[in-house]
Parts: structure tokens; sequence; C-alpha cells
């Protein structure tokens, strides 16, 4: 066989018995949490801004931009809710780049799993004790969920997982708001069927079980731009492209219409700065236009401590090893602003 077992893993309920979320931060966490479904289900005026590094490849710089940024967070809270990207895996199918924490708990070094459940945990856990925001992931693959959900207050479904039967699937079991991206190819129709089918109850297997769930009504969208036959990023942040997906939606028999715009990825062909523009937009859009003021819930930054991005072997402190982000000084400076526009 091509597939050779390496060893067994911790359980889930394991890694959360070594390194559990206090009583206090449990109760925080359901007062966050719901706080953030007011957002999407229409109860509350606030804005999200999931915001942070592209990949969460380092603790000490992650803690460090946490600690700055949950400053800032205190600043706005009136009107934006700040939730910190953190994450710890990336689609890498090439095998080339960097694959995530979980992967590479050690950048430089060969993979080791066992290892990295063990740090994104830890990283998770550590932004939570010492900033008292609750974080952000991607579910890269839903067998790993468990050593995660009981810390995370929002979870994204990429664009390249977006049409995976077990990624709708265990989004229907999630307590938490999970935003689905729009595909690579744009075609929202893939996105809305994702959106629907994680709002409904569902029997399957997961972890070797079988499970029933009770449907997620706070799935939603994200618009993230697409990529042409020629390779040409698309983006669909603009005002009509808000429109469309807002007509669509009223098409369709899905719970709590809404949306996240993500500024970088396709929406800014990963010109990290643009992203300032981008978000001001979409907020522009909303003054324009009650109903998509009522239908954008927030915006997705990519963001660190120094703006682009590096090699690995560069080791710049809190500098992005994947895609280019927006460096803190502009990203408070945009978070600012944006409390303003709102």
């Amino acid at each position: 066989m091509g597939i050779k077992y390496i060893s067994n893993l911790p359980t889930p309920e394991e890694i959360i018995d070594k390194y559990p979320l206090s009583k206090k931060l449990k109760e925080k966490k359901k007062e966050f949490d719901r706080e953030i479904a007011d957002v999407f289900t229409g109860k509350s005026k606030k804005f999200l801004a999931v915001i942070g590094p592209c990949s969460a490849d380092n603790e000490d710089s992650v803690l460090d931009y946490a600690s700055r940024l949950v400053k800032v967070a205190e600043k706005v809270k009136d009107k934006i809710i700040v939730i910190p990207r953190v994450y710890t895996n990336k689609p890498r199918t090439n095998g080339d780049g960097y694959k995530g924490l979980l992967h590479q708990p050690n950048p430089e070094k060969k993979p080791n799993v066992h290892e990295g459940i063990i740090a994104i945990r830890k990283m998770h856990l550590r932004v939570i004790e010492e900033t008292g925001l609750f974080t952000a992931d991607e579910m890269l693959y839903p067998d790993n969920l468990g050593y995660l959900d009981d810390l995370m207050s929002y979870i994204a479904v990429g664009a390249r997982s977006v049409e995976n039967q077990q990624h709708r699937l265990t989004s229907s079991g999630v307590d938490v708001p999970v935003g689905m991206k729009n595909p690579t190819s744009g075609d929202m129709s893939v996105m809305l069927n994702a959106i629907y089918a994680a709002q409904q109850s569902h029997e399957f297997i997961y972890r070797n079980f079988e499970i029933k769930t009770d449907g997620n009504p706070l799935s939603h969208a994200i618009l993230r731009g697409a990529v042409n036959k020629h390779g040409q990023c698309l983006p669909n942040y603009h005002y009509e492209d808000l429109r469309l997906l807002l007509d669509l939606y009223m098409e369709r028999d899905i719970a709590n219409p809404a949306v996240i715009v993500d500024a970088n990825h396709s929406n800014s062909n990963k010109k990290y700065k643009e992203q300032m523009r981008i978000v001001k937009e979409v907020l522009h859009s909303m003054k324009y236009s009650d109903e998509i003021g009522n239908f954008v819930r927030g915006v997705m930054i990519e963001s660190y401590i120094e703006e682009g991005n590096q090699k690995i072997e560069e080791h710049i402190y809190g500098k992005s090893i994947t895609d280019p982000c927006l460096g803190f000084e502009d990203s408070k400076k945009l978070l600012l602003e944006m409390a303003e526009m709102l």
C-alpha cells in the first residue's frame, strides 16, 4: 500500500483535557458568541472584522500581534467586533510551500502532525487567555475541528473546500458562524448550495461515529474574488456584486442572509495595501443602500506586524511567510477609520 501509518494521534478529548479553557473563559466565550450571533441574525448593528496574519506561523509574533490588536479592539468595540485570525493550516496540495502550524510547528523542519496538534491548540489558547478575544481559523480538515472547536468563535471554509460534502455536513453541526467562501471560479451558486446544506440537519459518519446535526443557521457567504480561465483575478466586492448575491439569496430558502467581504486574495489580487481601499468601498456601498447595509456583516483583512511577506529563511519578525499582509500601523488606522464610517 502507498499509505504508511506513522503513529496514533491523541484524540481531541485528550488534548482538551491537557490544555483546557478555564471555566471563566468558557462563560466569556458564550457571551462573545452570542454577540457575534446577534450580528448575523440582525439583532445587532455591530460590524465584524476578522483580522490577522495570513498564516499563524510563530507563537511569539502572533501573540505580540494579538496584544496590539486588542488595544484597538477596545477603542472600536461600540461599533466593531474584532475577531483575530489564527489560521493554523494552509491549502498546499502540490507539496510546495508552508502548510501551516498544524503540519510544520517549526516552518524549517519536516512535518510533525503530532506536535502540530498541540501547537495549534496552545496558540489559540494563548491568544484567548492573553487578550480575551476569541479566535477564527479555517476548517481545512473537518476531522481536526474537535481540537479547536471549544475555542473558536468564527470558522471559514475555503474556496477549494466549499464544494466538499464533508465540510458542508460538518459545518451543520457547528455552534458558531461558518463562512463559506465562493470557489475560485467565482460561481456563487456553489457557495449558496454549501450555505443551504450547512443550515440543514444531517446524519453522517464523523470520527468513526454515526452522528446527527441540528443545522447551523449562522452559515453565510464570504466573497473572496475569483480567477478566470486566463488566471486573471476578478473582484466581487463591488456594489453590483453585493446586490447580485443578495438577489440570489432571496431566491433561496436560506436563513439569515449575510455576507463577509474578504478584502485580500482575488479581490485585491494579493496587493495587500488595496485592502484599505476595498474595505472603505464596501462601507460606502452599505451607506448607499439600506438593504446592502443590512446584508454585509463584516470584512476579512490579512494583517500582521510588518507589511508584505518574506521567504521562510529570511526570519523577519512579524512578517508573513505566505500571502502579503497589511502592516499593523495601517491596520490600526483602517479599523479606526472603519469605526468612524459606520
